[in-house]
């Protein structure tokens, strides 16, 4: 979001103008750098707010039917859909306060509120994605722990403490922390799920062998596994690299292309839900999976011949 800039410098400039004071090895003295970098803000912010109208008109009634629909699915002890429940939540805050950014609010109270809540959800967003990469470890790699272990209570403390973590971001945000330090916060609390997404994922692959899950379930901890990882690295990894790259934090092009990317993560997440239910998609994910093993047969034989 451009303003997360704005509302952290005492200036009144753009977000390009904030980049020339950022770096001291850029000469904001040459007027037509100054011109031509006023021109690239406007171009990249009208573009910028076409794809927030996009993703605002997609998502939020896509997120709306999720949450109903993933609510059908809570059961009880059935742990999974109340995490990703609280991801779409987390969403739903997120496009909550987009709209409150594109109506471009003159209220400058309103507008640092609705900033806090967006990286409020949008941190929450990744701890809940990692609960359900977690969750779903567990099914395949120690089921007889997760069947007898698992219930509603460890999954509400689970999303209290998930959901109190971003404050940690939060407080010093209030406080008007140095950008500095606060795009550091920022970038490694983005930064933590990584290691754990690669546990899963390696841990899960490991065990898919031994485990005795259906394999219908077992296709679609493995899709929803893939589209967690995926998210996260195409979507919230720029970003975080931004955050703690020096080189990135004062590269226009970069930041613009991050923050855009990182507020597609609602739609993405609306994946998630279509990957926990059954019926059309275990046909799809079967044929893919028969596919892989026809050709993994077919080369097995070319070999052999």
């Amino acid at each position: 979001m451009e303003n997360f800039y704005n509302n952290n410098t005492s200036q009144n400039t753009s977000d390009i103008d904030f980049y020339y004071d950022y770096d001291s090895n850029i000469n904001t003295t040459n007027t037509t750098n100054i011109t031509n970098s006023h021109y690239y803000n406007d171009k990249a912010q009208s573009i910028v707010y076409v794809v927030k109208c996009f993703i605002i008109c997609i998502g939020l009634p896509l997120t709306l039917v999720a949450i109903h629909g993933v609510y059908s699915l809570v059961r009880t002890n059935h742990v999974a859909p109340i995490y990703i429940i609280n991801l779409l939540i987390s969403d739903l805050i997120q496009l909550c306060c987009m709209i409150v950014e594109v109506t471009k609010s003159e209220n400058l109270t309103i507008r640092e509120i609705f900033i806090f809540l967006y990286y409020f959800g949008l941190m929450a967003s990744v701890g809940f994605m990692a609960c359900v990469a977690l969750e779903r470890y567990l099914v395949i790699a120690w089921p007889l722990w997760y069947r007898f272990k698992r219930n509603i209570k460890i999954s509400t403390v689970t999303c209290v403490v998930t959901w109190t973590l971003p404050l940690v971001f939060l407080i010093p945000f209030y406080l008007k922390v140095h950008l500095h330090i606060l795009t550091s916060i920022f970038a490694v609390f983005l930064l933590l799920p990584l290691p754990l997404f690669l546990f899963v994922l390696v841990g899960t692959f490991n065990a898919l062998s031994a485990s005795r899950v259906p394999s219908d379930e077992k296709r679609r901890i493995v899709a929803v596994l893939f589209v967690v990882l995926l998210t996260y690295v195409l979507l919230f990894l720029p970003t975080t690299i931004w955050g703690l790259v020096e080189k990135a934090r004062i590269n226009v092009t970069f930041y613009y292309v991050s923050f855009t990317l990182i507020q597609f993560s609602p739609l993405a997440d609306l994946f998630l839900y279509v990957f926990i239910r059954k019926g059309a998609v275990d046909k799809i994910l079967a044929s893919l999976c028969c596919c892989r093993m026809e050709s993994n047969e077919f080369s097995m034989s070319t070999e052999t011949e």
